[in-house]
């Protein structure tokens, strides 16, 4: 184990303040320089929480890179992101890399405003060779000269995009220079085809060496013997099809090199060097072990993509020991299941992320893990609802954007039983604003057919899935959020459709309380009761249809109407609420307590919502200023 709790002393990487340092290190020292920025990462990061096992595993490719390159003017383009750690050491950010994913320090992705090394905003996967191949035709188009990488993981490549810009790059003739980084992993183990194929490559070092050994007697002879040349060339070139059935990139237009080993700085380097000068396209296939150098991560490196908090000598995690509502959905499939053999589930490599693992192993045959490929995953998911089984598509809300289009015209015009299971709905704190899951409920209000509940409550969860995967017919949603939850005085209120639940009556005005919020929600209308301010409270678990008769007659009673809600203020339930209360011409008024429409920044979600008004209370002294500021 590479790690010594003692250690806060490190030699080389002291030294080390911006990428020009590297260059004055040899070899052997940048080996030095590895193991300390492993030993830094894990003594921060089991602190801070955050990803780990991918960012251990690129020490020595982020290394090469940034000695062969002259960044920021050579751009590299991390596809994700979330493996940019080292990047972020290396470029100036290592003495405030305490902050990281903490709110007002450091993002644990790239970002633009932070750094000029930054030179690309990435939290989604498979973004990154459009992006660098975006940027290398501008370079051509302003006669400019600088190199452009882009650095995607294998898992990324399952992708759609990443296979369309890997299509439109190799016919292109761009100088372009694409790192493939291939360790097997995406969040959970890779799938599919080229998953395979890269495998195939992979197990075929024989290949490599006999070639390298045929080019090497080829080079020793002399220039007279141009046929021998000739002959023996193609001798070699025959080789690849006898070892690899189709070099599936080289097909495409790339020049590929590889694989190569990761971990191998000296091998790399000479291998960058050689690409960075070559014309057009260029692949470099190098392959690196996910969560290299510590023994937990290594083992287990989907349990150490994202982590919170952990105990370096034992790899223990800390947690509240709640059941999260992930783990809750996991389960709950697992009982609906059991009682329908026609229930299937489908991820999109999230299956330890979505809850989705004991299903996996109870019932291999009606589980598919579809990799990075949620477009994939919807249309799927309508095949198969057209073909009578029942699919339950569990999404992060982040990623489900993607799939909008599939959502629409796939699922919801075809009116399919499709049940969205959306976790990490509204906000998930540390991973910043590419990760926030506060767009789902505007942008499925736009779509026909689809119905849309939140849970405020682990039991409310259960029913709704219930109700979701046994009963509904058409496309329908349940958002819940990430972490554990309460129960409420209510949650046991039979669920019944296009229904809410009145939880509390009063006089002076109407708190709407949707999924999580229902907690803050009851800790603000305490605080306003305090205040002589009679709160009538609402849980209106349908967003979709809305219970409108509940809300009106609330709102005739009290003329103030409040919703709260962690998503985007814009065009979601709150502003449904304020329109069908305007249309009703009763004279009541009404507020929308959320987020504003911007990018919201990494940092603990409790401090996140103290920001943006959604504790307690911010929530009391909104409604007070609105409605009470003159008793």
């Amino acid at each position: 184990m590479l790690f010594k709790n003692d250690s806060k002393c490190y030699g080389y990487l002291s030294r080390i303040n911006s990428p020009d340092d590297l260059k004055k290190l040899t070899y052997d020292e940048l080996g030095i320089l590895a193991e300390e920025i492993r030993l830094f990462l894990l003594d921060t990061i089991s602190k801070t929480g955050g990803h780990i096992a991918s960012n251990l595993g690129v020490v020595e490719l982020t290394l090469a890179l940034h000695k062969v390159l002259n960044a920021p003017v050579d751009k590299i383009i991390w596809d994700v992101g979330h493996q940019t750690y080292v990047h972020k050491i290396l470029t100036g950010r290592k003495d405030c890399f305490e902050t990281l994913r903490q709110l007002g320090g450091i993002a644990g992705f790239p970002k633009t405003q932070e750094s000029e090394y930054d030179v690309f905003n990435t939290g989604h996967s498979s973004t990154s060779v459009s992006a660098a191949l975006g940027m290398a035709r501008a370079r051509d188009l302003k006669h400019e000269n600088y190199t452009v990488v882009a650095v995607i993981g294998d898992g990324a490549l399952s992708g759609g995009m990443a296979l369309e810009a890997l299509n439109d790059a190799g016919m292109s003739r761009t100088n372009l220079l694409v790192i493939l980084n291939d360790n097997g992993m995406s969040i959970a183990p890779n799938v599919g085809g080229l998953s395979r194929y890269l495998s195939k490559i992979r197990v075929r070092p024989l290949y490599y060496k006999t070639r390298e050994s045929m080019q090497a007697f080829i080079d020793s002879l002399p220039r007279s013997g141009r046929r021998l040349r000739k002959f023996l060339h193609k001798i070699k070139a025959s080789m690849k099809s006898m070892f690899i059935p189709s070099m599936f990139f080289e097909d495409l237009g790339f020049r590929y090199f590889g694989p190569i080993d990761g971990h191998n700085i000296k091998e790399m380097v000479e291998v960058f060097e050689q690409a960075k000068t070559m014309k057009g396209p260029v692949l470099v296939h190098v392959v690196t072990v996910k969560g290299k150098g510590y023994k937990f991560a290594e083992e287990n490196p989907g349990v150490y993509h994202g982590v919170a908090p952990f105990e370096i000598e034992t790899g223990q995690l800390v947690n509240s020991g709640s059941e999260d509502y992930s783990s809750i959905f996991g389960r709950k499939m697992c009982e609906l299941a059991k009682q329908d053999d026609k229930i299937i589930a489908i991820t999109a490599a999230m299956t330890d992320g979505t809850g989705l693992s004991q299903f996996r192993e109870l019932y291999p045959r009606r589980f598919f893990d579809v990799g990075i490929a949620e477009q994939h995953a919807v249309t799927l998911a309508a095949g198969l609802a057209m073909g009578g089984v029942k699919p339950v598509v569990a999404i992060y809300s982040t990623f489900l954007q993607r799939a909008y289009d599939q959502i629409l015209h796939d699922v919801a015009l075809q009116n399919l039983k499709v049940v969205f299971a959306i976790d990490r709905a509204g906000v998930v704190g540390d991973d910043g604003e590419t990760h926030q899951g506060i767009y789902d409920v505007s942008y499925l209000y736009t779509i026909p057919n689809m119905t849309i509940l939140s849970p405020a409550s682990p039991n409310e969860l259960r029913n709704m899935l219930d109700y979701a995967v046994l009963k509904h017919q058409g496309p329908v949603a349940v958002r819940y959020p990430k972490g554990s939850g309460r129960e409420f005085e209510g949650s046991d209120v039979p669920l019944e459709y296009g229904k809410g639940v009145l939880l509390k009556e009063g006089t002076s005005v109407t708190l709407i309380g949707v999924g999580k919020m229902l907690e803050c929600t009851f800790e603000a209308a305490r605080l306003l009761e305090a205040e002589r301010i009679s709160c009538e409270i609402i849980n209106p678990r349908f967003l979709r249809p809305v219970d409108d008769e509940m809300i009106l007659t609330s709102a005739r009673k009290t003329k103030k109407v409040v919703v709260i809600e962690d998503v985007i203020q814009e065009g979601g339930f709150g502003a449904y609420v304020t329109g069908l209360i305007n249309d009703a011409r009763i004279g009541a008024y009404t507020k929308i307590i959320g987020l504003p429409n911007k990018g919201i920044e990494h940092g603990k979600t409790e401090l996140i919502y103290k920001k943006y008004g959604l504790d307690a209370e911010g929530i009391k002294s909104a409604i007070i200023k609105e409605f009470f500021m003159n008793g």
